[in-house]
């Protein structure tokens, strides 16, 4: 197939062009490098199947020649305060890319008769009441609280896509990402996992928020990679639930991350506001994704640190 990826120079784009391309595919990657790095598909250059154009989503879309398939991944997503590229700090790109981003991709599938994905997130569940997280949970959200511009953003975009399939048979399918971590992620993306791995492998204390009782769970990006594909190639158009099911708290993660990393350093404890405004809880189930898909996670936390672990090193300048 023909696949136009849009956000391609990013953690989870980049990502899923080496697969597509490596499963024989052609990819038109978009991507304006506002969050997104050269860098991560620098070493796609020279392969005949990838294409490339630097365009922001949030305005009109011409590709030329058909297209197959849409992947919507363009728009920042770190939650870092600090980080100029954080949507906190790109509110209202962060709104277009969810809202004309969404809207001008779908007028892409619709023009080529093309399948379409939409990345959602599992932030759409906000902070949640239930747990873990289905897909028919409507989530415990704040359309105005600092993370709004980012989950609204993703929820409008999901209402929208089925608004498509609906009205315009559009063959539309979203997926709702759960953490997600691996090679050419953000190390100032701001979230628990290259927060305390830039600080474990730089022998430091691991920072830990409030009394570490919140819950994450780790998704290795190459597992992620396969749900999103076996989504693509399926005939399922109501959301899906993409992520690992293990849940552990910050405290139990950071103890790993000191384990691996053979880290002697370790831990502090920090009273920090972020403790409160960040979900308390966060799992999903992938009840949908294992009877649909036949999907579920392969690479255990220890195993994706060990892989990740390079590129961290790299960055920092410790290879």
């Amino acid at each position: 197939m023909r696949i136009l990826i849009t956000g391609a120079a990013g953690f989870l784009g980049s990502h899923l062009s080496d697969r597509l391309i490596t499963d024989g595919h052609q990819v038109v990657g978009l991507d304006n490098f506002i969050t997104g790095s050269p860098n991560n598909i620098a070493h796609l250059a020279a392969s005949e199947n990838f294409i490339f154009y630097k365009r922001d989503v949030s305005e009109y879309i011409f590709i030329p020649g058909k297209v197959d398939a849409v992947l919507h991944f363009a728009s920042p997503a770190s939650p870092n305060p600090q980080s100029p590229l954080a949507y906190f700090n790109l509110p209202i790109q962060t709104m277009k890319a969810g809202a004309l981003g969404t809207h001008n991709t779908l007028g892409v599938a619709k023009s080529n008769n093309a399948r379409y994905l939409l990345a959602s997130t599992s932030e759409i569940y906000g902070d949640p009441t239930v747990h873990p997280q289905t897909e028919d949970y409507a989530g415990n959200v704040d359309p105005t609280g600092p993370r709004a511009v980012y989950d609204e953003a993703k929820r409008f975009a999901e209402s929208l896509t089925l608004a498509y399939h609906r009205q315009h048979n559009v063959d539309t399918r979203i997926v709702r990402i759960f953490n997600t971590y691996g090679p050419r992620m953000d190390l100032e993306d701001g979230r628990a996992l290259p927060n305390l791995l830039k600080q474990a492998l730089l022998k430091q204390p691991l920072t830990i928020y409030g009394d570490g009782q919140q819950t994450r769970s780790f998704c290795y990006v190459d597992d992620l990679v396969d749900g999103l594909l076996r989504l693509l190639y399926s005939n399922e158009h109501m959301p899906v639930n993409i992520g690992n099911p293990v849940e552990m708290s910050l405290l139990q993660f950071a103890e790993i991350i000191n384990r691996v990393t053979q880290n002697p350093a370790g831990l502090t404890f920090v009273s920090d506001a972020r403790s409160s405004r960040d979900p308390q809880r966060r799992r999903p189930d992938i009840t949908r994704a294992q009877n649909i898909l036949g999907w579920q996670p392969k690479i255990d936390l220890e195993e994706g640190l060990r892989r990740t672990i390079p590129y961290f090193k790299e960055k920092l300048g410790l290879a």
